[in-house]
């Protein structure tokens, strides 16, 4: 597809505070947010697509956002929920930090105000898309985010790909996302399992040597197994071995009590907890309280962002694990301390991963959007393909952009380590970071899981 642009002429625009209220709008909260000016004349050599035009014939632009709002992952939607309204609201007002991403921004997005739909997916794949399906046939929303299960992932990105509308999950740890069941319309940003257990493997083997033995506690969905396949792949690559009883259980678990004893007598020297988000905390918890961890490790290879405070430093000391983002360690360069100053003058925290990855999103898709000079879907499609060429700095560090060939996001993320309680300084204290892992060197090989994708247009 050829690159026919229009220069848009920008309307003047009035800086406004964020408003944080709403109305209920098929039902999910339409959130009003700074005005963006005159509408835009989009160029009328594309043809309709998707919801183009009829999406952005006005003076603003709806992004649907499906959050888990409450279920196992609420902490990561009301994360990413914050994430998200920071982006916009930095948009909308043509704040100067939004430029070191997308220096082609001025005032809203092609000058039009974002708006932001928010529907709670309740960690459901039914739910999600019922909510992006409101949001893309009637509030016309040009792109579809959110997300942490992985099924709630990969379902919504279907769901975008036969709505030709842009799709980016923010956190979405199978591999699978990216690999079988890639999708055109669909990009993602965020570290999974494949890079994750890449990244740990080696700092796993240097901290506690060659010659160990690891069980694991699985989720049964398709995070936790593509996790599982990894992690067995690459320690097993270092000289560990596996102990074929892997503890599997439901998403949701409470009662955690017959996997421990399991564990407990498996002989295994370290636990590889699996779990993710309010099952991450729980079954952390009880391995606490049943005395696993007396005997034997534990390490959390995709870490979330809130476990360490939840859990608390006397389990969580030495604990390994990867995440997106760390706001120490962005602070070592420009864009992650724009983002890190924006969200505590904002929201008087600092921001973890969920936060982090909304916002990035959320820039990338502004950034693809003002490259293309339009938001007819395949051509925005084709500028976030085109992102090796227009690489942008990264809150890690380095530089981001979408891998063409399967929409895999190449970011630095890092290695961390709990502290112990006597090492902490303050509530945001919690780790040490033990290394940055190389984006691009911790992707998968092209075409490693049979991705195959459909024409954008």
């Amino acid at each position: 597809m050829g690159k026919k642009h229009i220069k848009n002429e920008q309307g003047a625009t009035q800086r406004r505070d964020f408003l944080k209220t709403g109305s209920l709008v098929a039902g999910g909260l339409l959130l009003p947010v700074a005005s963006g000016g005159a509408a835009f004349a989009q160029g009328k050599e594309y043809p309709k697509l998707g919801n183009y035009p009829d999406g952005v014939s006005g003076d603003k632009v709806v992004a649907g956002l499906t959050l888990d709002l409450t279920g196992p992952y609420s902490a990561e939607g009301a994360g990413q929920k914050r994430g998200f309204e920071l982006a916009a609201e930095m948009i909308n007002n043509g704040d100067e930090r939004v430029k070191k991403v997308s220096p082609l921004t001025k005032q809203g997005i092609l000058g039009k105000k974002l708006v932001l739909a928010i529907g709670d997916a309740e960690t459901k794949p039914n739910s999600a898309v019922q909510a992006a399906t409101r949001f893309i046939r009637q509030d016309k929303a040009m792109m579809i985010a959110g997300s942490v299960s992985s099924s709630v992932a990969i379902a919504l990105q279907n769901t975008c790909e036969r709505a030709k509308t842009l799709y980016f999950p923010i956190i979405s740890g199978s591999s699978d996302t990216t690999g079988k069941d890639c999708r055109r319309y669909g990009f993602r940003l965020c570290h999974h399992a494949y890079t994750a257990a890449k990244a740990i493997a080696p700092v796993l083997s240097k901290e506690y040597g060659k010659e160990m033995k690891v069980i694991y506690l699985v989720p049964d969905y398709n995070y936790g197994h593509s996790i599982h396949d990894h992690m067995r792949e690459f320690t097993e690559a270092q000289g560990w071995t596996t102990i074929d009883s892997a503890q599997i259980h439901p998403l949701g678990a409470t009662d955690y009590s017959a996997y421990m004893l399991n564990i407990a007598n498996s002989g295994a020297d370290i636990l590889i907890n699996l779990d993710y988000g309010a099952d991450a905390v729980n079954s952390a918890k009880q391995a606490h309280q049943f005395g696993v961890l007396k005997n034997m490790k534990m390490c959390v290879p995709y870490m979330p962002a809130y476990m360490l405070e939840e859990v608390g430093p006397e389990i969580m000391q030495g604990v390994l694990g990867t995440m997106d983002f760390w706001w120490s360690e962005s602070q070592k360069n420009e864009v992650g301390k724009d983002f890190v100053e924006a969200y505590e003058a904002k929201f008087n925290a600092k921001p973890r991963d969920p936060e982090h990855n909304a916002y990035m999103t959320m820039l990338l898709w502004a950034d693809a959007i003002e490259r293309a000079g339009t938001f007819y879907p395949a051509a925005v499609v084709e500028a976030l393909e085109d992102g090796v060429n227009n690489k942008r700095p990264h809150t890690m560090g380095g530089e981001v952009y979408f891998r063409a060939e399967d929409h895999d996001g190449a970011a630095d993320f890092v290695v961390v380590r709990g502290k112990k309680p006597d090492e902490i300084k303050n509530p945001d204290d919690l780790v040490d970071v033990v290394a940055v892992a190389n984006g691009v060197d911790t992707l998968p090989p092209v075409g490693y899981a049979g991705c195959k994708m459909s024409s954008a247009a």
